[in-house]
Formats: C-alpha cells, structure tokens, sequence
C-alpha cells in the first residue's frame, strides 16, 4: 500500500492530551469537517493511561484528507507537552487546540485567509475567539475592531478578559525560551512565553470564533488551589515574569502577594533577593503568608 499523499500542510494544530480518549474524538470530528484541509493535527500524550494511543492509532489508518502525528512522553503537566510539541513542529503556523475543545468547521480557512491577506514577519501570528460550548458565547470580551494588530499585553492591560485562541509563528514561538520544569512539579503557566511574545511583537487581530470550549471539572481551571498547594515553584516563577511586565498597579500587588505565598510554599529563603519588586515584596509578606495559609486549607484538601 503506497503511502497517503496530503496537501502540504501551512498549520499544526497540536493537542495536548493526558487522558481524554473520552472527548479527543469531539477534536477529531472538528479537524475532518474543517473546510480547509492544509493541516497535520499533531497529539502529543503526556503519559495517557485510557487507551489514547490505541484510538489515535486507528483514526491515522483511517482514510484522512489531512495527516495525523501522535507524540507519547511522560506525563509531566500541560507546559511540558507543549515544549514537545515546539519540538516537533515544522509548518509556518501552529495553533493548540485542548483535547476537550473543539474548532468551528471553517477555522482552519478563516486562520489561513487571514494570515495569507495581512501576514508578515513583523506580527508573531494570530489572536481569534473562542466560545463557550454550553451558550456559543464569547468567552470574556471580543476582540477591539479598530485596529488590525495589538499585542497579547495591550489587549487584556487595557480591559480584555477572557481566553483567546492564539496561532503562532512557528519561527517566533521557538525563538523564546521553553517553559522550564521544577522538580516534583507539573505546572507552569502556559502566559510565560506569551507574555515574553508580547514585549516585541503584535498579533493579527481575527475577530471570529475559531475554537469551542467546555471547561471539564477536573481541569486546571477549575482546580486551581490545588495547582497553587502542588506547584508552588512553577507559580513564584511566572508571578515574577508577571511583576516585571504588568502595568497595573493593582495587578502588581496581587502578583506580589501570589509571588510571597508561593515562595513560602517552596520554602525558598531567596524569594526576596530573587524579586524583581524587592521592597513591595516586603510590604506584602503579611500578606502572602495569610494566603500561604488559605492554600494549604484550600488544596491539600
């Protein structure tokens, strides 16, 4: 049997999965209704134990107009899938599509069109919506309309709320540090390297929904004090990237309290020589300690 032939491929969509064969298949239905097919979906397994592996295996032998790759690796948390999967994309574009959402069938053709009218090298790629599955909504706010480009920074520092789909440069996302791994940990903020983006490019503005997203119960966003109580480390490392590029006074303090709690959870007795807001962190130890308390409450639990 000759080997499939499939349209060269401008887009990875890649899809971290850690046991979701019970909902990668709304994600794979999407990608084969999607209207264009210049695409290779790209899984990356971080340790599934739910048979994942078995059902990627049997939609590549099925007979797909786009290619699929499947990547296993130790379960290591969200942030470690991703550096895999920078690892093993080569397309111009790549867009992470969570393996319990789902894309709308003309995103990919929507992404392609967008970047083939406005694209450049001075833009790190694309920002569109997402929608909640339950209402079709949009999540938080919508994209500004009178302007063709903002940075991911400009857009939530001046009243944007809410996830938003961000598609890549390849070339751009890979010429930013990979997220780093702590020991015992499995939890960075996937906002590092966007942030990092955001200080030197802007991203196309698309103003249509391109993913679909139902928030599970046991996801992280749902799970957060648990994530603070398990991951201390991971979150004292983004609340400093967070206090050096935030322009809100408001959101310094919480990041400096956050920063405070954290650090005392990793019992780090460098965390004041190592912010970059030593004498606010000072100010806010009082503070950090109480909510040091009320994370051990909340998630050891």
């Amino acid at each position: 049997m000759s080997k499939r032939e499939f349209k060269e491929p401008l887009i990875t969509v890649f899809t971290p999965s850690y046991n979701r064969a019970h909902t990668l298949p709304r994600t794979y239905e999407s990608l084969k209704r999607q209207t264009d097919k210049r695409f290779l979906w790209l899984i990356v397994d971080d340790g599934s134990s739910d048979g994942t592996g078995r059902l990627v295996d049997c939609w590549i032998q099925e007979n797909n107009d786009f290619e699929i790759q499947y990547v296993y690796k130790e379960n290591g948390g969200m942030h470690t899938a991703h550096n895999t999967a920078y690892e093993n994309i080569h397309t111009l574009l790549n867009v992470c599509i969570d393996s319990d959402d789902y894309m709308t069938d003309n995103a990919i053709e929507l992404i392609l069109d967008k970047w083939e009218k406005s694209g450049n090298d001075k833009v790190a790629g694309i920002m569109a919506l997402d929608v909640y599955l339950s209402s079709g909504k949009v999540i938080g706010s919508e994209l500004p309309t009178n302007v063709e480009m903002m940075s991911t920074d400009e857009f939530y520092q001046n009243g944007g709320v809410g996830d938003k789909k961000f598609i890549y440069r390849t070339e751009i996302i890979n010429a930013y540090p990979a997220y780093p791994v702590f020991f015992n940990e499995k939890y960075v903020s996937l906002g590092y390297k966007y942030r990092l983006i955001a200080q030197d490019y802007k991203m196309l503005i698309l103003n249509e929904p391109v993913c679909v997203v139902e928030y599970q119960e046991d996801g992280s966003s749902n799970t957060m004090w648990k994530e603070y109580y398990k991951n201390p480390k991971g979150f004292a490392f983004i609340r400093k990237i967070n206090m050096k590029y935030t322009r809100s006074k408001k959101r310094l303090l919480v990041e400096n309290i956050h920063y405070v709690s954290s650090s005392l959870l990793a019992k780090n007795p460098n965390f004041i020589k190592e912010s970059p807001k030593k004498l606010l962190t000072i100010l806010m130890i009082p503070f950090g300690f109480c909510l040091k308390i009320l994370t051990i409450k909340k998630g050891s639990v």
